[in-house]
């Protein structure tokens, strides 16, 4: 019985003559795990896969990383090191009578002696249902799983397959990882691409870490009729650039989010315009970003700055007039007043302390003498009784208690020395120095 969704290419392929025309990509895959460019540290002696190997005795897997670094390579060579049968499946095109129908044929295999490796691409893609129906062949060992997904695992798989396989992280390919990849091709091909040194970084940045990416284009390039070295201006003229990887709902928009708040956050203002306009690159809604800097000025900036929200309100409803691509300038502007700006968190960590002490405290009352009084019962019960009106006060201030009778007085808000909050900070200690003096 033929091997069901087996897509190990055969022992014996046909005849060069006989064969049609194969992928630049396919013409230099790997052969061996030693081969794969770009993982050393998951694939060396002291990484994770390496270790495995080494020992013999390899777990199922989840092979997280971006597309085009080798994720199907190296689950194929995997197979391959360890004497299992290769099988590859797509979460997008297989159901569960599908999924039946592979379990069948490994458990039929397994019953013959052979192990199977399941190789499931895109394996967030299958809903909890789908999941759940690999563990107990995960368990009795009729496969050993191995999943690739571009999405966070822990975000996207279950508990259960997450508790059975160890997560492999695999990294974008580097500059230097792309051109080794473009050495292997030209040998393949046997020449040198007709490319200018500019040219040729140019067409490696183009692919943006993606090798599959980087093959395809090298596969044009060697296909184009010229007599001499195109350079980078003409390499543009002829090539679409590539889009960047980016998806709004997903790990890389979190990513960058993440990454543009820790800029503002560190001041460091040209990382944040990068990472601003990286994500307007790629196609995110201004208004998105709009929401994200003005939540940062509250947080991160908060009265160190009193301006800065304001800035950041103004910068959204100038958008909001202008559209694009104007509008953008103004919100880029603001991105950079914000990572200029003195930094404290002070009102944020203020606000998280007193909605915890007011869970703490239950329903206390405050104390009678800021109760108002609008009924003669009230007043009978001493609402309102030796309450001291600030205003009277020479220095408008009483120092009275406002915390509920019995409760310790807490210290919520600690403003820093930094922008106007150090003025804040000398308010805040004359309040607290009059209050200690007048017993309050």
């Amino acid at each position: 019985m033929a091997d069901l969704f087996d897509t190990t290419p055969p022992q014996n392929p046909a005849p060069a003559g006989k064969a049609g025309p194969r992928p630049l990509a396919d013409r230099i895959r790997p052969t061996r795990l030693s081969e794969v460019i770009g993982q050393g540290k998951v694939l060396g002696p002291d990484g994770p896969l390496g270790s495995m190997l080494a020992a013999g005795s390899l777990s199922s897997l989840i092979l997280w990383g971006p597309p085009g670094v080798g994720k199907t390579t190296i689950a194929r060579l995997l197979a391959d090191e360890t004497d299992l049968a290769f099988v590859q499946i797509s979460a997008i095109f297989t159901g569960v009578p599908d999924l039946r129908k592979v379990f069948e044929a490994a458990r039929l295999r397994a019953s013959q002696g052979r192990g199977t490796l399941l190789f499931v691409d895109e394996i967030h893609r299958f809903n909890k249902a789908q999941q759940d129906s690999f563990l107990p062949h995960m368990e009795d060992g009729t496969i050993l799983l191995v999943g690739a997904t571009t999405e966070n695992p822990s975000f996207e798989l279950n508990a259960a397959v997450m508790s059975r396989a160890q997560v492999i992280v695999l990294e974008r390919l580097s500059l230097a990882d792309l051109e080794l990849m473009a050495q292997r091709a030209e040998r393949e091909i046997g020449r040198k691409l007709p490319l200018t040194a500019d040219a040729r970084e140019a067409l490696l940045e183009m692919a943006d870490g993606d090798g599959r990416a980087a093959l395809n284009l090298i596969e044009q390039v060697a296909a184009w009729k010229t007599d001499g070295k195109v350079d980078r201006d003409a390499l543009a003229q002829r090539l679409m650039k590539r889009a960047a990887k980016y998806d709004k709902s997903g790990d890389e928009h979190y990513n960058l989010i993440s990454a543009l708040h820790k800029s503002v956050r560190g001041s460091d203002p040209d990382a944040a315009l990068y990472w601003f306009a990286r994500m307007l690159e790629g196609g995110e809604d201004p208004r998105y970003l709009a929401r994200r800097i003005t939540r940062m000025a509250v947080e991160d900036i908060g009265l160190a700055d009193p301006a800065a929200a304001r800035h950041c309100l103004d910068a959204w409803a100038m958008y909001e007039r202008l559209g694009s691509p104007e509008g953008e300038l103004a919100l880029a502007q603001a991105v950079l007043y914000l990572a200029l700006a003195p930094k404290s968190n002070a009102g944020y960590a203020a606000y998280k302390n007193a909605r915890a002490e007011a869970k703490r405290t239950g329903s206390l009352t405050p104390p009678a003498h800021i109760l108002n009084a609008p009924t003669k019962m009230m007043k009978e019960q001493g609402y309102g009784a030796g309450y001291a009106y600030d205003h009277n006060e020479e220095d408008g201030f009483s120092g009275q208690n406002y915390f509920p009778d019995g409760m310790k007085r807490p210290v919520l808000y600690n403003p820093v020395e930094r922008g106007f909050e150090r003025e804040l900070k000398r308010r805040l200690d004359w309040f607290v120095a009059q209050r200690l003096k007048r017993g309050g």
